[in-house]
């Protein structure tokens, strides 16, 4: 406590450290057909054909494609669905 009675925080978090937003990458691996990875994207992200395509071909030719990003706790979510699908997905914090 200081000599004004006030206590002196030091080391946190500001707010948008705490709400940071949160990357979703998939991950290219040998095992998926592409076909079958365009496929879940429109399942679990919900993503229009077109979309989940260039999405999958990202992944292909790139190696990695960040398919959402947001809060934690939904890109956790999401995370979970992809690898019920057998797809290589991380969790990453995005730099602001």
């Amino acid at each position: 406590m200081s000599e004004t009675g006030t206590i002196a925080l030091t080391g946190t978090r500001d707010e948008t450290d705490v709400a940071a937003p949160w990357n979703v990458v998939v991950h290219n691996d040998p095992v998926n057909l592409m076909s079958y990875v365009t496929m879940v994207f429109q399942r679990v992200l919900g993503f229009p054909r077109d979309k989940a395509t260039r999405h999958m071909l990202e992944v292909h030719h790139k190696g990695r494609s960040l398919v959402w990003s947001g809060h934690r706790e939904r890109a956790e979510a999401i995370i979970e669905q992809l690898h019920g699908y057998l797809l290589l997905a991380t969790l990453e914090q995005a730099e602001l």
